[in-house]
């Protein structure tokens, strides 16, 4: 069980490695804010250690969140499920069969990368579509607004071509990713008629029109103190 010393270690690793906080959000399937938080811990970490030579990382993070309010957020963790093919077709079988009701006639599946991918090529192939993929722009996204960057395509799958087509994610977390590909979709003249993802952390029932169908809902629930 991972908790938030890990994702602190885990988010310090991709960014030795050279991704983006928008790619750091999507592998560990949190905010950009909550990944901006976690990449700043764990640089606080890495100065503690060079200062004192030891560092207890718990009082590393108490520290942090003193100095910067912790962000509300829920991580999902489905990588038993996506180390393993067999379980991963079985979990894309019943996205997919959430999908089957929109009608017959849709032939094109836009799966959302990275994550995204790897799943709407398993829905895409239950439901015999084409497939497509788009790269969002928080892939690109370090800090400030996001607005002024821009997702792409890949011209290695499918085109839109004015086609009606499915979405695919791994998860939704604020809803803004979901929100930007079916404005990209629409922007190619294509026309998305339903989008399905494994986990939803908001309860959303649709985005832009669209309705959004999710395996899971996970609801934070909470008490003031």
């Amino acid at each position: 069980m991972k908790n938030v010393d890990d994702l602190i270690e885990s988010a310090a690793e991709l960014a030795a490695r050279g991704l983006s906080k928008g790619e750091i959000a999507d592998e560990l399937n949190v905010s950009r804010e909550t990944a901006s938080w976690l990449v700043e811990r764990s640089d606080a970490t890495t100065q503690s250690e060079s200062d004192d030579g030891a560092v207890d990382t718990a009082s590393t993070t108490d520290t942090a969140t003193e100095n910067g309010s912790r962000p509300q957020d829920i991580h999902v963790d489905w990588s038993a499920i996506g180390r393993d093919s067999k379980r991963l077709s079985h979990v894309a079988a019943a996205m997919a069969d959430l999908l089957a009701k929109h009608g017959e006639d849709v032939d094109l599946t836009i799966g959302i990368e990275k994550a995204g991918g790897p799943v709407a090529t398993l829905v895409a192939r239950e439901l015999e579509t084409d497939l497509g993929t788009y790269t969002p722009s928080k892939h690109q996204w370090e800090e400030g607004d996001i607005e002024n960057l821009g997702g792409t395509f890949s011209r290695n799958f499918a085109g839109i071509r004015n086609r009606e087509c499915y979405i695919v994610d791994d998860t939704i977390t604020s809803g803004t990713t979901m929100r930007e590909t079916i404005e990209a979709i629409r922007a190619e003249g294509g026309e998305p008629l339903a989008c399905v993802v494994l986990a939803d952390k908001q309860g959303i029932e649709e985005i832009e029109g669209v309705p959004v169908y999710s395996l899971l809902q996970v609801i934070s629930v909470g008490t003031d103190e």
